[in-house]
């Protein structure tokens, strides 16, 4: 138990001393695309009608007259004191403006993964359960579809379908225009939940309830698949079909020893989906109006704000791969196949 804790400690370590490094490298590929990257951000700020001594003005002012190595060596230097600079666009600290729009995204995070679970779980074990029968079909059909449709396309459709023929959901946004939202930790539902303000509780529920279903049934094809192929093998495996020749009727099995093993690798996908997750809720918050990171990361890219674009990639970078240690620590301490 000791040694296993003492190899589990260093491959954490080791783990956490990479994260610098891949955070540098992201920071460098993010820097150095954006400058070769087509569009001005004096052109973007003043339009293409400004005159010439304007432009210079601004430009010197906004440090991007100076040679490209200098800027990201000073880049690079504002990034060790965890300072990300100033937005270009309206001069606000970028740290503030993420600070601002993370929760945001984070709520809609948690949201749509367990939405994800709550889909993926069920079509799994009932596709299982009646394989090779018109319900297996079905989840099948099920798992492909949230597999195949783009992101952007399921949104809107989402949006027509749900807010637009049905009138059921909002468009968009985060919470009703005419209520006084709470603050206290920017996530709008823990908010309300302390405020005991319950009218606040339901509008922010039925706000982020189709963006997150939406995202979360996207995702979901990634637990069902992964859960169906996990819970077959756990029932083919020795110590169930000896619990099946003691005579354990079906429900326990299932519960004590066919899906407990089954869960553990499903852990090992999470820290994948992470990463789908970051990417698909970007097209999310664009099409319903989520006040979120992902957001203010498309509005940065298209006023050409590098700062903001650099801060919201470095920020989420980190939170990505912080959650992916976390995960892989989570397996070495669970899984005791796992060695080091």
């Amino acid at each position: 138990m000791n040694r296993n804790f003492i190899k589990t400690l260093k491959y954490s370590l080791i783990k956490i001393f990479l994260i610098p490094i891949n955070l540098w490298i992201i920071a460098t590929l993010v820097f150095f695309l954006l400058r070769v990257a087509p569009g001005d951000p004096v052109d973007a700020m003043l339009g293409s009608g400004a005159t010439l001594e304007a432009r210079e003005i601004l430009r010197n002012n906004l440090g991007l007259n100076q040679s490209i190595h200098i800027q990201y060596f000073t880049f690079l230097k504002n990034l060790l004191h965890l300072n990300l600079g100033l937005s270009l666009s309206n001069q606000q600290p970028v740290i503030e403006i993420i600070r601002n729009a993370l929760p945001a995204s984070i709520e809609l995070g948690v949201v749509s993964f367990i939405v994800a679970i709550c889909i993926g779980f069920p079509i799994g074990y009932l596709g299982l359960k009646n394989k090779d029968k018109k319900l297996d079909g079905v989840s099948r059909i099920i798992g492909i579809s949230s597999y195949a449709i783009p992101p952007f396309w399921g949104a809107m459709m989402a949006q027509l379908l749900f807010s637009i023929f049905i009138r059921m959901f909002p468009v968009g946004g985060r919470f009703p225009i005419f209520q006084e939202q709470p603050q206290i930790t920017g996530f709008i539902i823990i908010d309300s939940i302390l405020k005991n303000n319950f009218s606040a509780l339901v509008g922010s529920i039925y706000h982020i309830s189709l963006p997150a279903i939406t995202l979360g049934f996207l995702l979901s094809g990634i637990f069902s698949r992964s859960f169906r192929l996990n819970l077959e093998k756990s029932y083919q495996s020795d110590y169930v079909e000896a619990a099946i020749c003691r005579g354990i009727n079906d429900r326990n099995i299932l519960m004590k020893y066919a899906l407990p093993n089954s869960l553990l690798p499903i852990l090992t996908i999470s820290g994948v989906t992470i990463a789908s997750l970051a990417g698909g809720a970007l097209l999310i918050e664009v099409t319903f109006s989520w006040p979120g990171i992902a957001l203010r990361l498309q509005e940065a890219i298209f006023q050409r704000d590098y700062n903001l674009v650099q801060g919201i990639v470095i920020v989420t970078s980190f939170l990505i791969v912080s959650l992916n240690l976390i995960v892989d620590i989570l397996i070495a301490f669970f899984d005791p196949r796992i060695k080091f």
